[in-house]
């Protein structure tokens, strides 16, 4: 049986939220989450990790009290969470997440809208802060714009930004990028983490796409169908996935089964494109497709009866040798 490792320090750490013997259904036929238990430690950056439908959104949801769980604890900041049943207000203080629905005030401007829990008994400081958040968000240009005006991406980094303006002891971002096109994405990925980090806020992040994020991560939970994969620091996960279903969430992978591991003395099962080279010596491969892909060469090959993803710096044909690395 596979017993999800849990990562061990030789430091005091603090340990901010706790999830221990979580049951939570949508039907009692089939349950999504059984006996769940998880830690997360303060000032971390987390990522929630799996394909769609894996039980991210919900666990989200249930950690910030939306949804009502059957049984188990959530602990958070040393205190045992209730779920909206026992709450007047759906949510917890000391918490903001920021999910698919954005609801921005329409018909305030951004700035506004990011100031809406700021304080005004100082309104200098206020208009600062909200500046400071805009450009973090990269919304600097956009101060007194209405929402219906922003695109899907640039309401979504409004509501990233009014999260932030309490300084919340966690952050919790439901798919954060999928909204944004690629530079808007690697300029907010940046920013936003590295704000995070100097603020000492703890943030969990929802992706199915790790390698979006994996910089900046301190661990890394992989979900599937509600059950807990790997728990692990990134390299860690990123070098020795559990499965199959873990490998391909960091992009393209190369699998082989026991006997083609054997047959063929190879020391793991799955390898990552970059990690298979052209060699001099090696596994004869036939060069089937070589595409241009950018910062490298993505191609289809075919060796040991197999076909392979290998990425090279330059266009190949024709008949190579390939090693593993």
């Amino acid at each position: 049986m596979f017993f999800p490792k849990n990562i061990s320090f030789h430091y005091i750490c603090i340990m901010l939220l706790e999830i221990n013997n979580l049951y939570f259904s949508y039907s009692k036929e089939k349950p999504l989450f059984q006996n769940l238990n998880l830690r997360f430690e303060e000032g971390k950056t987390i990522a929630l990790a799996g394909e769609s439908g894996c039980g991210k959104s919900t666990l989200l949801s249930l950690i910030y009290g939306l949804l009502d769980w059957e049984s188990g604890d959530i602990i958070f900041n040393g205190e045992r969470l209730l779920g909206p049943k026992s709450n007047l207000v759906p949510g917890e203080s000391q918490m903001k997440f920021v999910a698919q629905n954005f609801d921005l005030m329409p018909y305030a401007t951004v700035a506004e809208n990011v100031g809406k829990f700021i304080s005004n008994i100082n309104l200098a400081q206020k208009k600062e802060t909200v500046a400071e958040l805009l450009e973090v968000v990269g919304l600097e240009d956009f101060a007194n714009v209405l929402p219906k005006y922003l695109s899907g991406g640039q309401q979504q980094r409004v509501a990233i930004a009014r999260a932030l303006s309490v300084l919340p002891k966690l952050l919790i971002l439901d798919e954060p990028f999928s909204n944004l096109d690629f530079p808007r994405k690697i300029e907010l990925r940046e920013k936003l983490f590295r704000y995070v980090k100097q603020q000492n806020i703890s943030l969990i992040i929802s992706t199915h796409e790790l390698q979006d994020v994996i910089p900046w991560l301190d661990q890394i939970i992989v979900l599937q169908n509600g059950r807990l994969i790997q728990n692990d620091n990134p390299e860690e996960t990123f070098r020795n996935p559990y499965n199959f279903y873990v490998a391909k969430l960091f992009g393209e992978v190369n699998i082989f089964n026991e006997t083609e591991v054997a047959n063929f003395q190879l020391p793991k099962f799955s390898y990552y494109p970059k990690e298979i080279k052209i060699s001099e010596n090696g596994f004869e491969a036939e060069v089937l497709e070589s595409r241009f892909a950018g910062n490298h060469y993505w191609n289809k090959v075919k060796a040991m009866n197999k076909e392979l993803i290998v990425f090279t710096d330059q266009k190949i044909e024709n008949l190579v040798r390939i090693s593993f690395v």
